[in-house]
């Protein structure tokens, strides 16, 4: 079968194009973007669509890099194809950064993409992947993660800034390509980074592919009927494990979920897996991190049991909390909290305090109370201004501090209140309280109210918190 009908047959199938396309095409001046490039230019009337082109110069290889805008600028000019272009400052960001210099070339390049697709309303951003690029993303992938997420690799196509990326060669092999642009007559230019074995996708190309084409010169082709096998297989299971996550998983704020553990014990472990990833997808927009397999394990190892409390602490503040059979994840609130040990939160009258717990304040005089503040969650407790006088404030727990409960003649050390109210140790010390201008303890929010509340009205009270 001929390069071009290969292909041909593989848009069709994964219905990468429709007609009246609007194509930005991703080129570098390699190989295997050039082949994209003149792949399209002969074929856009076939398709009956437009094409344009976008090239990044990364600035790191200096002249050389200067040389492949002007090559593929050359090429543009020639085949009557708008090119959109820029130099990015890359060794500049690096020094301020310090960071991984191919994770910046990525992030700054597709940013650019971004734009581009964005000013010119083109409806799909197309790159050249290709079948041994599929290949080494699952060897890197069983390499680092092993997590059923990473294996199924490159995908045909995907959401790209509200627009989709498209992968049309992701069928065809690196030789394939490589074959096609010299019956072409067409030139390309070579990066001499690829030669080197600083990046491990290089190093896998260099002295791990090489070994297991020798076995089979079509493992790349069979690596990519395996992987969209696994893709197919897993889109089934993700719908259905979505279904169970919309049913299970409750959204208590914009960074905090809840499960009942016993409810993800009744479904198989791959849907548990899946219920994982989903969820993780919410969480973070890091691929790495949503592909972790350490993470997974460990927060499949806390729906085990549902016996006794446990923890596990998640990248970037997030801490996930077992607790009397119920899991919920959430933005460590120990982190956030202690920002009021040295500086209280005011609470003032008239308008919401959100905490870190998501956990909602809000104080009116009685007579202004309005309806619309009051939801089917919210809780009223009734006070005398004159007797706590505002605003209040929120703070955590400090060394020493009690609590005067209703009913009760001498106050209650919040040590002690934590034990039989069952907080568990790790969140003691960042629990928020509600505390009087002389810094009085006045509630434990969430747990207890002081013995100025009242969750009916009194003669004498002039003043409802409300908390939801």
């Amino acid at each position: 079968m001929s390069f071009e009908l290969k292909v041909k047959q593989f848009i069709e199938q994964e219905q990468l194009i429709q007609q009246d396309d609007h194509l930005l095409i991703a080129v570098s001046g390699g190989v295997d973007s050039m082949a994209l490039l003149h792949y399209f230019v002969k074929t856009k009337t076939q398709w009956g669509i437009e094409i344009a082109a976008v090239h990044v110069d990364h600035m790191l290889r200096g002249e050389a890099s200067a040389q492949d805008r002007a090559f593929v600028q050359q090429y543009c000019d020639e085949h009557g194809v708008t090119l959109h272009a820029r130099a990015i400052p890359i060794p500049e960001i690096i020094a301020v950064e310090n960071g991984n210099s191919q994770l910046i070339c990525r992030r700054e390049r597709y940013r650019y993409f971004e734009e581009i697709v964005q000013k010119t309303n083109a409806t799909k951003l197309v790159t050249a992947h290709h079948a041994d690029d599929q290949l080494e993303s699952v060897l890197m992938a069983l390499t680092k993660n092993a997590t059923v997420n990473g294996m199924q690799g490159i995908r045909s196509q995907r959401i790209f800034n509200k627009k989709s990326l498209i992968r049309p060669f992701l069928t065809v092999t690196k030789s394939e390509i490589w074959e096609y642009l010299q019956k072409q007559g067409q030139n390309y230019r070579e990066d001499a980074s690829n030669e080197k074995d600083a990046y491990m996708r290089n190093r896998f190309r260099h002295h791990v592919v090489p070994l297991l084409k020798a076995e089979n010169p079509r493992v790349a082709e069979q690596v990519c009927h395996f992987t969209k096998h696994l893709q197919e297989d897993d889109a089934l299971l993700m719908t259905l494990a979505q279904d169970i996550f919309s049913k299970t998983v409750t959204k208590n704020s914009e960074n905090m979920y809840s499960l009942e553990i016993k409810a993800i014990q009744l479904v198989p472990l791959a849907l548990q897996r899946r219920l994982v990833l989903i969820l993780l997808n919410y969480l973070y927009k890091d691929s790495s991190t949503i592909q972790s397999y350490a993470l997974l394990t460990s927060l499949l190892k806390l729906c085990d049991t549902t016996a006794g409390n446990a923890e596990v602490h998640m990248p970037e503040g997030f801490i996930a909390v077992r607790r009397y059979g119920n899991l919920t994840i959430q933005k460590n609130v120990s982190t956030q909290l202690n920002t009021f040990t040295d500086k209280k939160l005011i609470l003032s009258a008239n308008e919401w305090t959100t905490l870190a717990n998501g956990v909602r304040l809000y104080i009116a005089e009685l007579p202004e109370l309005a309806s619309e503040l009051l939801t089917d969650t919210a809780q009223l407790f009734y006070f005398n201004a004159s007797k706590l006088t505002l605003p209040l404030y929120v703070r955590v727990r400090k060394e020493g501090d009690r609590m005067l409960l209703k009913g009760m003649d001498q106050s209650k050390r919040l040590s002690r209140l934590f034990i039989d109210e069952k907080i568990p140790l790790n969140e003691r010390n960042s629990w928020p309280l509600l505390v009087s201008q002389t810094d009085e303890v006045v509630a434990v929010i969430g747990v207890r109210m002081g013995v100025y509340f009242s969750t009916t009205a009194r003669p004498n009270d002039d003043t409802v918190l409300i908390v939801d």
